[in-house]
Parts: structure tokens; sequence; C-alpha cells
């Protein structure tokens, strides 16, 4: 037996309740079995149960067995003081308050049904991709949809962290933040970081002054990348190192170094240059990104404005100076699927939140919706078992299930797995 399990069996009322009664033979009767603490203190909190003619309002403690409270030292701490009920798998000791009042105490080890222990002792000992895939096929699809809500909520909550520190380091400026948020996308898993700090070392109100030229925006986001102190044979990288001298001086800008960017084992398509190429061109065909996006009410309008394409020069390069095949390098629908999915998503959710508007909340949770579910070792897992994902909404809220409950075999702390432990 674990106080996990214990704690789970007490919350949801998963025992026989038929004429309660506490180890002295007062009659128990659960009204509340309280709010469920997981930080220091009693295991509930605000729990209401009458004891004999009283009813009582405090705290809860559970315990494998009475004992434990000694081992666990609660005999020394004026917290546990207000227990209204200790209840425990196995009572193997009287305890008594320190002014001398004995604790009533509830005995369940009898009132467990056996099978739903053993369904709990088999998900934590399974060695499947998840504990209960063998039977999450007979999981009503409701659960899994109520399911799906509340992770993908828990999900956009975590994200927002990230994004409420940045605002706080840009003194509360939502385009600033981002603008930066943004750049960081740009540059996806393996060139995140020295995208964030190219955003970083060149405020976007300075690319703002300059946004009516490609030309100049490009000079801007390929110098500040520490790209273009080189010796250039064609006539485009020389313009734009011309231009990135006279600007440089004007803002008294410092580059980032050229060797944080990675090349190795990217198509030739995410190469940072034809990104940040992608990036100079939505910049130029948007002004206050944040601001605009805002006013997006579906996720078509979204993707058409963030279906940037690249300035003529890069249509026939990959690399600033070496010529190659002419083709159109467009941003592409996973790349922008992508954006909206880590980066627009999360910020109108964070706005929502902020400013206490349900609108962006809702317009956040609608583009997901609206966006088709990414694809990856985890999503395709998931639909190999029968489960549904087709859109962002979905693959969002079953990368939060894998990675934060099945991985650490959560099985209690989630809806799916509640419904198998009492009905497998």
């Amino acid at each position: 037996m674990t106080e996990e399990f214990l704690h789970h069996i007490w919350k949801f009322r998963l025992f026989d309740q038929l004429e309660l009664k506490t180890t002295k033979g007062e009659l128990v009767e659960i009204q509340k079995p309280g709010d469920h603490n997981f930080d220091a203190g009693p295991d509930f909190f605000n729990g209401k149960i009458k004891v004999g003619e009283t009813l009582w309002a405090g705290n809860v403690e559970v315990h494998i067995n009475s004992s434990d409270w000694k081992r666990h030292l609660h005999q020394n701490d004026k917290a546990y003081d207000n227990i209204i009920l200790h209840v425990v798998n196995n009572a193997d000791t009287i305890l008594h308050r320190s002014t001398g009042e004995e604790i009533p105490t509830l005995e369940i080890k009898n009132r467990i049904h056996k099978k739903l222990y053993q369904n709990y002792l088999d998900f934590k000992s399974s060695t499947d991709w998840v504990p209960c895939e063998k039977q999450i096929s007979s999981v009503p699809e409701f659960i899994i949809n109520s399911t799906k809500d509340k992770l993908l909520l828990e999900r956009l909550e975590r994200k927002s962290i990230a994004i409420i520190d940045s605002l706080k380091l840009n003194n509360n400026n939502w385009e600033e933040t981002f603008y930066q948020s943004l750049a960081r996308n740009f540059g996806f898993k393996t060139n995140a970081e020295p995208f964030e700090l190219l955003a970083k070392s060149i405020p976007s109100i300075v690319l703002g002054k300059h946004k009516s030229s490609l030309l100049q925006l490009e000079a801007l986001l390929f110098g500040q990348a520490g790209m273009l102190f080189e010796h250039f044979t064609e006539k485009y990288p020389q313009q734009l190192q011309n231009e990135y001298a006279f600007l440089k001086q004007k803002f008294k800008l410092q580059p980032i170094e050229k060797h944080l960017w990675k090349y190795l084992r990217l198509r030739p398509i995410n190469f940072p240059s034809i990104r940040i190429a992608q990036f100079a061109n939505l910049i130029y065909h948007s002004s206050h990104l944040f601001s605009k996006i805002l006013e997006l009410e579906n996720a078509s309008e979204l993707k058409k404005m963030m279906n940037v394409s690249v300035s003529g020069y890069w249509e026939s390069h990959f690399m600033l100076d070496r010529i190659s095949n002419k083709k159109p390098k467009s941003l592409g629908e996973e790349a922008i699927n992508n954006i909206i999915i880590n980066t627009i998503v999360p910020f109108l959710f964070v706005y929502g939140k902020q400013k206490d508007d349900e609108k962006y909340i809702s317009r956040a949770l609608l583009f997901l919706e609206q966006t088709r579910g990414e694809s990856n070792s985890i999503t395709r897992k998931w639909e190999k078992l029968g489960v549904s994902v087709k859109t962002a909404h979905s693959t969002q809220a079953l990368l939060q299930l894998k990675n934060e409950y099945c991985s650490h075999k959560k099985c209690l702390n989630c809806s799916i797995g509640n419904y198998l432990l009492k009905n497998s």
C-alpha cells in the first residue's frame, strides 16, 4: 500500500462507505473529503466530517499506519492540532492531540476493493510506452476529450511562465517581447538561441524605422547576425555591407558572433540565412506584428500573414555570395504551424489572462483547433493507439499527457487513469 494510492482513494471516496466508524466506534459521515494539498502540511484542507453527533470542519491527514503520525513527527507540529480525522489503512496505535484529546481515526483497509489496488499496481509496474496503452481504446471519447481540454490549458500555463518573465525584462512591452519570441521560433530548435540573441541585439523599433526598405532590413539583420564581415564578389552582399556599415555606426550596434549559427544536418531550405531572409520579409510586410495578430479572428488569416517568402536575391542563393538553382523559398505550412503553436497561441493566451479578456484566450484555443496537429514520435505513437491527433489542440494536449503524466506514471492524477482504475 502507498500513501499516494490512499490519498486517491480518500479524495474520490473509492471505498465502501457503508456504516463508517472510527476506531472508537463513533459513526463517520463524510460531507466533504477536503481539498488535496500537494505542499507541506496536512494532506487535505477544509474537510467537513461528522463524527458521532458533531460536524467538524478542518483538515484530514492520511497515512498507511497510524504510527506514521509519530514517525513523521506530526506530534511536534501545531499545524496538525486541527486534524479532524486521521484516515489510515492500518490503525496500529492510538494518537492524541497536544491537548490530550484522542484524534478520531478511520481505518479503511477492509473497505478497498482489491481489484482497484491491483489495477493501480499494474499501472505502476507497466513497461509499456504509456501504462494504459492496452486499455485506452475502452475509454469513452468524452473522457479523453475532457482530459485533453484540461491538459492543453496546463501546457499553455506552463508556456506562459517564460513569456511573463520576458515581459518583465522588456518593461511590459508586448511588441518587443513578441518580436524576440518570434525570432527565437524562426530559428526552430537548431538555431533558436542565436536567433533570439540576434533579436535582442537590435530592438524592433530600429527595424521599424527602416521597414520601408527591404535592403536596409536585410542589412541590419544579416549584419547583426555577424554574416557581413568577409569579402564578397557579388553586388548584393556588397550593398548589404555598405548599408550595414552606416547603420551600425548610426545606432551603435554590436553584432553577435557568426560562429553561433549552425548549418550541420540542416536542409538548405532551413539554413539560418534563409530564415533571416524570411524574417526580414515578414517585418517588411507587417509592422507592429503583435497588434495585427490581436485583430485576426481565424487561423486562415494568420497563416496568410505568416506565408512569407524571400527577396529576389535569395531565390537563387542559400548563402551569401554562393549562387544556386533558382527556386522560391516560402516559409512553408509546417513552419507556419510551428510558429502558431509555439509563439502566437501562447502569447494570445497570456495576453488574455493579463488583460482579463476571455476573447483572446478563446481565440488562442480556436487557432489550435484550426491548425493541423504536428507530427513527431510522440504524436505518431498516440495515433497508433487510436487517439485523434488531427489538430494542434489535440497534439499539444497529448504531448503534455505523455511528458508530464504517462512518463512519470502519474495515473492517479489523470482522468483517463482514474476511469481505467475503476472500470478495468
